[in-house]
């Protein structure tokens, strides 16, 4: 049986609130939002300046390219990230011995102390996350997103 659609001349539309991919972004842009108070409060920072912080805290030395992969943010994120990082001393860089154009990127003493004081936040935001959920709903979720990244991110 035809629908409306099929049968007339008007094109399909899509309805975005029911479609998958906008919805895990809009998901994931109010989740950030949120989160994103926390380390603009307690230091000032913004989304892209927080994801470069924490991907040099866990990871230590990268490379600009390394970071962008890593946070999924574009090259001038990452780029207005780490200058303004290394204005509050909180970055280093050192120029790669074998390729002058690459700069290898380290928190300071000092940035490494801000990622420090940053984590048991933001394991405590995932903690209240995860408390409002009922139990197996976490359980399938965490799945749901291992199986999704698996999908579309190996």
């Amino acid at each position: 049986m035809a629908t409306n659609n099929e049968t007339s001349n008007e094109p399909e539309i899509l309805d975005l609130e029911n479609f998958l991919p906008y919805r895990l972004y809009r998901l994931a842009d109010a989740v950030s939002r949120e989160f994103s108070r926390i380390y603009k409060d307690s230091h000032g920072l913004t989304r892209p300046e927080w994801r470069t912080l924490s991907g040099l805290g866990q990871r230590g030395t990268m490379t600009a390219t390394e970071l962008g992969e890593q946070s999924a943010m574009h090259k001038t994120k990452v780029s207005r990230a780490v200058a303004a990082l290394e204005r509050r001393r909180w970055l280093a860089r050192t120029p790669d011995e074998n390729d002058r154009r690459v700069e290898h990127l380290a928190l300071t003493k000092a940035g490494l102390a801000a990622y420090r004081e940053m984590v048991p936040l933001a394991k405590a935001f995932e903690g209240q996350l995860f408390e409002r959920l009922d139990p197996a709903d976490r359980s399938l979720i965490l799945a749901t997103f291992t199986s999704l990244e698996a999908l579309f991110l190996n």
